[in-house]
Formats: C-alpha cells, structure tokens, sequence
C-alpha cells in the first residue's frame, strides 16, 4: 500500500495541466513504466471512468489503486493523488481571505484566466463529443434554459430532460466498453455502494431543510455537485456556480479567482471544492466540501465495476449518457456567459487579454501555468 500512496503523491505534485494531461501522466506511470495494468486494461478502465459521472482521473486512479491492492489501496491512491492539490487550494484560500496582497488587479487576472480556460473547455468538449443530428439543438437548447430559469433544480431537470431525449430519440448502440478485469468487492457491497450513491443524493436534501444547519447544506450542495458532473470536470464549475455564488455563500470575485487558480494546480479540478468550503466555512468547511464532492466518485466506482458486465448489455445506456453530455456542454455554455464572461470582460482590454489567452491555448498549446503568469501580469500592463 504504501507504494500505491507514494506513486500517486509523486503524480499528485506533478500532474499539471487538467484531466487530460492527467490520464497521460497515468499512462506513461502504470502502463508503460510500472506495468501494473496493460494497456488494454487501461483503455477500458478509462472507458468506464468516462462513462460514469463524477472525475474521470481521479476515477481511474481509484480504480487503478483497487486493481492493485485492494479497496484500501484505492483510497490510499486517491489520497495521495490530492492531497497536494487540496493543501495548495485552501492555502490559496488562506492567502486570499486573509488579504495578504490588497491588490486585487491580480484577482481580476485570474477571473480573465478563468474565462479563457472555459472558453477552451467548451471548444475542446464539443470537439470530442460524439456527432449526431440532435447535438447543436440539445447543447443551445440546454444554454438557454439554464440561463433564463436560474432555479436550484434547473440543472438536475435539463440533465433529466437530456437522458429522456437519449433513451427515446436517440439509436441504440452496442459498442460499450468491456472490462475484462475483476474487482475484489463482493456484489452485496457494490449494491450497497449503488444504494447509499442514491441514498444520499436524496436524503442530504431533506436534512438540510429539516435541520437548517450549514454544514448539512454545504454536504448537500458539494455532493449533487459531485455526483452530476457529466462530460468532464469543467462541467462542475456550473454545479458549483448555482450552489456556492447564488445561495450568496461567496462572492463571484472570489469565486472566479479561485477557479482561475485551479488551473495552475497539479492534480484533480475538483479540489476547486476544498477552496470554496474554505471561503465558506474555514477549514471544516474545506474537509466537509471535499469529503462530499469526492464521495460519489468512489461510491460509484465501487459499486458500478462489480455490475458492470450486466449492466452493460443495456445498449441505451450509451444513447443516454451521450444525450446526458450534450445537456452538460450547454450548462457549461451559460455559465460561460454569466457569470465567467459577465465578470470578467469590463473593457476593451479585457477583452484583448481574454482572446489572447484563447488563442495562446487553442493554436500554440501553451500550458497552464504559462497561461496564469500571463494572465495575473495582464491588469497590471494596462495602459488605459
């Protein structure tokens, strides 16, 4: 076990450049170097991890970890693959609720950051997504409803509302993945996985109107953050978005900055979380939040590799979950519009930085980081 940790600490300090790079770095480690899995394995895993909703790096390293030591080696693997992350965010939190630097024109270029980095999700996600003849009307359609009916449940009723166009409209497919690995959890504990996933996707709600603490509300809105998230990580900055800056928790301006920041981090997107429970509720908000976005990924892994190979000779379930990712781009779509680009784009100037963040992203590949120096630098370079 403890050589699980200590690979995927080493992975977690220097997995720079989002999920993408992220599954990259866990090729080059455990199939080419280590050879703890093949490369047919690897591929399969991923196809599942894809599949599911939640993180689909942090799923595979999950599963990765399990494959090699068992369910406890899966936790460990997680652990050590956010850790970094998860320490570097709330420090960021630390620096920025304490006002170390009063500048804020640097706040202000990690919000431009922000918005080129969406900006380059959208274009990459509609990329990759499958091509099929409802595509551009799901995706605008989705867009415009979750940006004129801004309500709690709006985004959980235009993922619904996607999966019932996936399961009626769309034509059955037989090409699932197939995972020809086995899993050392015994059936009754997959179901109890499955069952708890569910569980808590409808009784954290209850609890928090019954008993009106913030800690229960926090639990709730980090983990339905956590267990929606279809068509990659980005997709959670919506979630989020709707949960955190609508209840009034934190403020767009910190909001943004903090997404901006996650950028440069290594690791997992989804420590963005551990940075908001922070702004929200200082370190117990910060374990709370990341306990609970994190949590549906491992219920699910858990629970659905065991069944995979019954569950998959349900050919619809792919029309669904393509539909489902459709929904998912055009709620990525309006928060793009507001607020990331409403926040962000003041000025002509800004407007310069943001296209020229873009651009530096989609045609010369610049990483991340490089992205975050230039972006923090731009407000202070202003000659307006």
């Amino acid at each position: 076990m403890k050589e699980v940790f200590f690979t995927f600490l080493k992975l977690g300090l220097i997995s720079f450049g989002g999920p993408t790079a992220h599954l990259a770095y866990f090729y080059q480690e455990f199939v080419i170097k280590k050879k703890w899995i093949s490369e047919e394995v690897y591929k399969e895993l991923l196809a599942v991890c894809q599949f599911l909703p939640g993180p689909a790096s942090s799923q595979l390293g999950i599963c990765i970890g399990t494959l090699r030591s068992g369910w406890k080696s899966g936790c460990v693997a997680w652990i050590g693959f956010t850790l970094p992350s998860i320490l570097l965010m709330v420090g960021f939190g630390i620096l920025l609720k304490s006002n170390i630097v009063p500048d804020l024109k640097w706040v202000h270029g990690l919000k431009l950051v922000a918005a080129a980095v969406v900006a380059h999700a959208i274009l990459t996600m509609w990329k990759n997504s499958k091509n099929h003849p409802y595509k551009i009307y799901m995706i605008l359609g989705s867009a415009i409803i979750a940006l004129v009916f801004s309500g709690a449940f709006t985004q959980l009723i235009v993922i619904l509302v996607g999966a019932g166009i996936g399961f009626f409209l769309f034509k059955e497919e037989s090409d699932l993945p197939y995972v020809s690995v086995s899993f050392s959890i015994p059936k009754k504990i997959a179901f109890w996985s499955l069952g708890f996933f569910f569980f808590l996707l409808f009784l954290l709600p209850l609890f928090r109107s019954f008993f009106g603490l913030q800690y229960f509300a926090i639990s709730d809105s980090f983990y339905r953050s956590g267990a929606l998230v279809f068509g990659g990580g980005h997709v959670v900055l919506p979630l989020l978005e709707n949960e955190v800056v609508r209840q009034g928790w934190i403020g767009k301006e910190e909001f943004l900055a903090g997404y901006g920041a996650a950028q440069a981090m290594p690791g997992p997107l989804f420590t963005f979380a551990s940075y908001l429970g922070y702004m929200i509720s200082d370190l117990s908000g910060a374990t709370i939040s990341t306990i609970f976005i994190f949590l549906p990924s491992f219920l699910l892994v858990f629970g659905f590799f065991p069944l995979w190979e019954k569950i998959r000779n349900y050919p619809k379930m792919r029309t669904v979950i393509d539909a489902i990712q459709f929904s998912a781009l055009g709620i990525l779509l309006s928060a793009f519009c507001t607020p990331v680009f409403t926040s962000s784009i003041y000025s002509a100037y800004d407007l310069f930085v943001f296209c020229g963040l873009f651009s530096l992203m989609v045609f010369l590949k610049v990483p991340n980081w490089l992205i975050l120096i230039i972006g923090i630098s731009a407000p202070f370079l202003n000659p307006f």
